[in-house]
């Protein structure tokens, strides 16, 4: 499945955590408009959102709605060039 353009993209962060800050990184470099959602001091938050993806793990990037994973994935999604239809206009 490959994205559209103009798709909302959400990451999931945390304090301290280094693969949500390379996550940042790769989606600006690829001129991909995000918006950031951390949980670091969210409990109830990172609950909720752990029942809807099944993860616990941080940065969980989230496009239109589905869950595409963690940092593992986005490198694999860019990598196979699924991200490249979400770059910004």
């Amino acid at each position: 499945m490959f994205f559209e353009a103009m798709s909302e993209v959400i990451v999931y962060t945390t304090d301290h955590c280094s693969f949500c800050k390379t996550a940042k990184v790769l989606l600006a470099k690829r001129g991909i408009s995000y918006e950031e959602i951390n949980l670091a001091r969210d409990p109830d938050g990172r609950a909720a959102l752990a029942e809807r993806t099944g993860m616990i793990t941080f940065p969980q990037i989230v496009i239109d709605g589905e869950t595409l994973g963690g940092f593992d994935a986005l490198v694999a999604a860019d990598r196979s060039g699924r991200l490249a239809a979400l770059r910004a206009a």
